[in-house]
């Protein structure tokens, strides 16, 4: 049981714990948090008159009530109401508890009334009624609330909605939130959001039902049944996968993004209702514990608030940044909120004089506009002055002002008035209307030196364009009986960037692979480059001809060799900037390479480079497994049963059965995956007929140029020459080692395979030589004067000096050289020897 926060006087203290002793199925924080500060609140007020035994009936009610599990809010509530009647005080009094208790808690307060009720057992029935009955008023507003939101629906909409609103109700019965509301208030808080943005009647249901299937009993054939797929399948999308079984919470996320994501690219309109969800969780987020807290925002502020930045929810965008920013870092946010109030006081004379003399000089040049002055964002301002290492007193451009005009034409008129009437900064006019960003944004942007000497951020745009950068997508819905160009456009460009979704999805191997894709691809700086036929290409900021040649098409991507900035070639990792015309160099033999991945920043570029060197990888585990197959085959069945067409279409049909193919077999075999014996022998079974049960594999010949699957293996580093086994690893290929490396020593002899040394190109091989001698003046260079007589190259050299009590002073050499064979090897240790100082010389 949790301590008390004061010294109760006794029978006090007995009802007090009484009262905990039943509130076992709350969590420790309400517990303590609320319902301790309402028995705090009344022993203050009954003290004070000495009249602490009319408590006695207050705590003998709420711990009936909290034997029949009422919510903590409830608890307060009538500990408090009953108190209060008790003692005769009335909410005139200025006794009103609303920070203690909250607004449901102040709802049920209000409701609450047992004077009339002369015996425990009716003022507890009585109790449980009229909190029913303020839960019940609490969900009627919340309809009521969003019916009239909803009113541009027609009469058929508006009752499917209302039905959707009493089938989610039902859903959701007994279910509440942490801050003690019917836990229905929040879908309903969600669809209001939605009807705000004028969505249609299928995205205004899925927003009520989008918890259904998640925390309740319903099943998506119910939903089906009552309200039709498409709506279904929104509701589907919108819930997490919590029910399966996963290695990591990691794992787990980003598989539920992934099929968020998944549905959005088949709806849009499932990641419009997703934001809203998320918007009123974060709305809402100081009911949850600090550590659900902070992990919920940061998640809010790497993903869900890109995501609205990305389909053009602005307004979204900005209040999701300053909510996260608030629950991340809660002091920062303080007192930075603090330093603005204060800011704004001062200059709200600046602002009105920049206002005025705005509306009078574009009034005096004939051109009917409105002009607004915004605050910016607390989050943008922080990350200004994190970015640029600024006090908040040298933040100057704290507002923004925006012009809105009737045409693209006074857009550029009204920019030329506004520079005639404030000088403008050199390189800061911006043209995204010539220009639109990839989530269809469009505006004239400038920066001007106002009043003081203060600069004034400035977007100038028309009223089309000003409800999709605030609206974004939400947008289209609005507008759809009406003039479509700017919205059809907006549409597009989400729609062109959700296919771009699905080449992610197809080249990524797994969720968490995919989510870090998606992340990089929601950031928001761009730069705009161009083809050398003038096509606007837009990319992340930071990208290189590479993810140029990737966003042209992943076939140019794929087959890039060399790039030409601006006509001049240059590396492929080179940055572009806006304005550089960028020409691709593609080669039939070119392919990409994993130094790619360390300069490529485009989530599509990336994915498809990653894609096509696994396919690469996998081209060469086919062909190794083929060989290796090919010889155990060889030695187990005669080449007229081998090569027949009836047993090729006997194994066909026998991997069909086991839904794989012949190229997945050869991949594992050279993967090392299958064993190539046991391949063989099931194929031999499925024959008939074979030589006998011993299978003898031809040896592995090494010609120094093998494949991505043969591997020199670095504990005993073979070269030509060496006597050689292999060893068939699981997910490594074959690694050859020396016959009396240890690992093979210790390895089962029925999992070796033979290995030869066949006609090798020229090339290097590395080897490590151990040299003991006495130390001399000259020693080194004597050593590598011997070695190098050789055509030996030495890779690195290490020494460690020794010296022994009694005995003349011994060093050690670590040499590691680059041979290219067995005999260069040998005829160097015998030159090594022939030095006098040199005691011994070992191969590690």
């Amino acid at each position: 049981m949790l301590p008390p926060s004061l010294s109760y006087p006794s029978p006090l203290n007995q009802w007090r714990d009484k009262l905990f002793a039943q509130t076992k199925y709350l969590n420790k924080q309400e517990r303590w948090k609320l319902l301790e500060q309402a028995c705090a609140y009344i022993y203050s007020l009954a003290s004070k008159t000495g009249k602490t035994a009319l408590l006695e009936r207050s705590f003998a009610i709420t711990t009936l009530l909290a034997k029949n599990q009422q919510r903590v809010q409830a608890l307060a509530a009538v500990l408090i109401k009953t108190a209060f009647e008790d003692l005769s005080i009335t909410t005139t009094d200025n006794h009103m508890p609303s920070t203690t208790m909250g607004p449901v808690g102040m709802k049920i307060f209000n409701d609450i009334n047992t004077l009339s009720y002369t015996n425990i057992a009716t003022q507890l029935e009585c109790c449980q009624q009229q909190i029913e009955t303020s839960y019940q008023a609490i969900i009627t507003d919340a309809k009521k609330k969003l019916l009239h939101t909803a009113s541009y629906l027609s009469k058929e909409e508006l009752h499917l909605l209302d039905k959707a609103c009493e089938f989610g109700a039902i859903a959701h019965q007994g279910q509440f939130r942490n801050s003690g509301l019917p836990y229905i208030t929040h879908p309903l808080a969600v669809a209001t959001q939605l009807a705000e943005w004028h969505v249609d009647i299928q995205a205004l249901c899925a927003g009520v039902l989008h918890d259904v299937l998640e925390d309740t009993g319903t099943t998506k054939q119910e939903i089906i049944a009552e309200f039709g797929e498409t709506i279904a399948n929104m509701v589907d999308g919108l819930s997490k996968l919590e029910k399966l079984e996963y290695n990591s919470q990691q794992e787990a996320q980003a598989e539920s993004f992934r099929k968020l994501i998944m549905a959005m690219t088949q709806d849009v309109r499932v990641i419009i209702v997703k934001l809203s969800d998320r918007l009123h969780n974060m709305r809402t987020l100081s009911a949850k514990k600090p550590a659900s807290r902070r992990r919920i925002a940061q998640e809010t502020m790497e993903i869900y608030a890109q995501l609205a930045n990305r389909i053009g929810l602005n307004h979204v965008y900005r209040e999701l940044q300053d909510l996260a920013f608030k629950h991340l870092y809660p002091h920062r946010y303080e007192v930075l909120a603090k330093a603005i109030q204060s800011s704004r006081r001062n200059r709200r004379d600046v602002v009105g004089k920049v206002l005025r003399a705005f509306s009078q000089r574009l009034v005096s040049a004939n051109i009917e506009a409105q002009v607004r002055g915004r605050e910016k964002n607390l989050y943008s301002i922080y990350e200004k002055m994190r970015r640029k290492n600024l006090h908040f007193a040298d933040v100057m451009d704290i507002y923004a002002f925006r012009v809105i005009v009737n045409n693209i034409p006074a857009c550029y008129t009204a920019l030329g008035v506004l520079h005639n009437l404030y000088k403008p900064k050199p390189g800061r006019i911006k043209d995204y209307i010539a220009i639109p960003k990839n989530n269809g944004y469009q505006s004239l942007h400038t920066i001007l030196v106002g009043p003081y000497g203060l600069p004034i951020e400035v977007q100038i745009r028309t009223h089309e364009m000003d409800t999709i950068a605030e609206r974004g997508i939400a947008s289209y819905w609005m507008h759809k009986d009406g003039e479509q160009n700017s919205f059809d456009q907006a549409q597009m460009r989400t729609n062109q960037w959700l296919q771009s979704i699905l080449d992610i999805q197809a080249h990524s191997a797994n969720a968490i692979e995919f989510l870090e894709h998606v992340k990089t691809d929601l950031f928001p700086n761009e730069v705009y480059v161009f083809t050398p036929k003038g096509k606007i290409i837009t990319l992340p900021e930071g990208a290189t001809p590479v993810d140029f040649a990737y966003a042209v098409h992943t076939d140019i991507g794929n087959r890039t060799v060399s790039a030409r900035i601006n006509h001049n070639l240059m590396p492929l990792r080179t940055r572009l900037h806006t304005g550089d015309i960028v020409e691709i160099i593609t080669s039939s033999n070119g392919h990409p390479t994993p130094a790619w991945l360390g300069f490529t920043v485009s989530s599509h570029a990336r994915s498809a480079i990653r894609s096509q060197i696994k396919k690469m990888n996998r081209c060469d585990a086919i062909r190794l497994g083929e060989k290796l197959l090919q010889k155990a085959l060889s030695s187990l069945l005669p080449e007229n049963v081998l090569l027949s067409d009836s047993l090729k279409d006997k194994y066909l049909a026998d991997l069909h059965l086991k839904n794989t193919s012949f190229e997945n077999i050869l991949c594992e075999v050279g993967m090392g995956l299958l064993q190539p014996v046991s391949v063989a022998m099931h194929i031999a079974e499925l024959a008939g007929e074979h030589f006998n049960n011993t299978i003898k594999l031809a040896p592995i010949n090494l010609t120094g140029n093998e494949s991505a699957h043969i591997h020199l293996a670095k504990c005993c580093c073979p070269i030509p020459g060496d006597p050689i086994k292999a060893l068939l690893i699981k997910d490594q290929g074959i690694i050859i080692h020396r016959d009396t490396c240890n690992t093979i020593l210790k390895t089962d002899p029925e999992l070796q395979l033979d290995a030869n040394w066949d006609i090798l190109q020229a090339n290097n091989y590395q080897v490590t030589l151990h040299l003991n001698a006495i130390d001399s003046h000259g020693l080194l260079a004597t050593i590598a004067e011997a070695i190098s007589s050789n055509g030996c190259d030495i890779k690195s050299v290490e020494t460690t000096s020794k010296k022994l009590e009694g005995v003349e002073g011994f060093i050690e050499f670590r040499f590691v050289l680059q041979v290219k064979n067995l005999d260069q090897l040998n005829q160097i240790t015998r030159e090594l020897h022939s030095i006098p100082q040199i005691r011994r010389v070992n191969r590690i």
